[in-house]
C-alpha cells in the first residue's frame, strides 16, 4: 500500500512539473507580447521596452524559465503583470466558487443519474427504458452555455425567482444567499453531466442485471431488488468508479465554462482575462491548479477502485 502511494504521488509530482514547462513553452510560442497590455495605444518603442524590463519578457527565454520555475518552487506563482496582485492569493479566492460549484454539481448529477440509469436498464426493454435513454442521448447532446442561458431566461427574466449571476457582496459570509445565487449555474451542470452519468450507470447496471451469479441469487429465492441490493450494487460501482473520477474532473472544467455564462468570479473568467491580456503569470497559475486538482482526482479514484475491487488490489503493491 505504501509503495503504490508513493509511486503515484512521484507520478503526480512528475506530471505536474511537466505541465508546468509545457505551459510554459507554449504561452512563450503563441503570438503576442503581455507588454502590450501595459501600454497604451501608440505607445513608443522606449515604453515598450521599458514595460518589457519591468514584467522580464526582455530577458532569454532559459532565464525566463528558470526564474519562475524558482519561484514555483518555492509555492510562489508570481505577480499578475495587469493587476500587481500575487497570483497564488488570488487562486484561492476564486477557487472559493469553483470547487463548490463543481463539487455540489456532481453531487446532484449522481443523485439523478443513479435512479434514472437504473430504472432505464432494468426496464430497457420497455417504453420507460427507452424514454430514459433518449432524453440522457438529448442531454450529451445539448451544449451546457445553451442549458445555462436557457434557465436564466426561465427563472430569471421569466419568472424572476432566481438570480441570474454575479454572488453576494459577502461571499460565503452569507451561505444562504451564495447558495441562491450558485442554484442555477448548479442545475445548468448537473443537467448536462447526469445525462453523460446515466449511460454509464445504465451500461453497467445491465451488465450486472444480465449476469450469471445475480440470476443464481434469484433461482434460489431472493427478490431482484434484494439481489441486486447486496450483491449487484459493488459490482456496478467498480467500473464507476474510473468514470466518476473521469467525470469530475469535466465537472471541474465545465464550471469554468459555465462561471463566464453567470458572470461569476471563479477560474473561468479569471483565465478568460489573463488570455485576453496575455497576463502569463494567471494563466499558468489557473492551468497549474487545474492539472494538479484533475491529477488529485485520478488518484483517488484509481486507489477507490483497487479498493472495491479485491482482484486489484494485488496492483497495489
Amino acid at each position: 500500500m505504501l509503495a503504490y502511494v508513493l509511486r503515484r504521488a512521484v507520478f503526480l509530482v512528475v506530471s505536474l512539473a511537466a505541465a508546468a514547462v509545457l505551459t510554459f513553452v507554449l504561452l512563450r510560442l503563441l503570438p503576442g507580447d503581455p507588454a502590450n497590455a501595459l501600454t497604451s495605444v501608440g505607445a513608443t518603442p522606449e515604453q515598450i521596452a521599458a514595460a518589457r524590463r519591468a514584467i522580464g519578457s526582455d530577458q532569454p527565454l532559459p532565464q525566463q524559465f528558470v526564474t519562475w520555475f524558482g519561484s514555483m518552487v518555492r509555492f510562489d506563482m508570481g505577480t499578475s503583470f495587469i493587476s500587481g496582485l500575487e497570483v497564488g492569493p488570488e487562486l484561492l479566492q476564486r477557487l472559493s466558487v469553483t470547487l463548490p460549484l463543481t463539487l455540489i454539481a456532481f453531487a446532484v448529477a449522481i443523485l439523478i443519474a443513479g435512479p434514472v440509469g437504473f430504472v432505464a436498464a432494468r426496464y430497457s426493454r420497455s417504453w420507460v427504458g427507452l424514454v430514459f435513454s433518449a432524453v440522457a442521448q438529448f442531454g450529451i447532446a445539448v451544449p451546457v452555455f445553451w442549458v445555462g442561458i436557457l434557465l436564466v431566461w426561465g427563472f430569471s427574466l421569466g419568472w424572476r425567482l432566481l438570480p441570474p449571476s454575479g454572488i453576494p457582496t459577502d461571499g460565503w459570509s452569507d451561505p444562504a444567499g451564495m447558495l441562491r445565487f450558485l442554484v442555477l449555474p448548479v442545475a445548468t451542470i448537473a443537467i448536462v453531466m447526469s445525462a453523460s452519468l446515466t449511460r454509464y450507470v445504465r451500461s453497467a447496471c445491465l451488465d450486472v442485471i444480465g449476469s450469471g451469479y445475480l440470476t443464481n441469487f434469484r433461482a434460489l429465492g431472493a427478490s431482484f431488488g434484494s439481489a441486486f441490493w447486496h450483491h449487484g450494487v459493488k459490482s456496478v460501482a467498480v467500473p464507476l468508479t474510473s468514470v466518476l473520477g473521469i467525470e469530475l474532473a469535466t465537472t471541474f472544467l465545465g464550471a469554468v465554462v459555465v462561471e463566464n455564462v453567470f458572470a461569476l468570479p471563479g477560474l473561468g473568467s479569471l483565465i478568460v482575462t489573463g488570455i485576453a491580456q496575455h497576463d502569463y503569470p494567471t494563466i499558468q497559475g489557473v492551468l497549474l491548479i487545474t492539472t494538479l486538482l484533475v491529477l488529485i482526482v485520478g488518484f483517488l479514484a484509481d486507489f477507490t477502485q483497487k479498493m472495491l475491487d479485491p482482484r486489484l488490489r494485488g496492483t497495489l503493491i
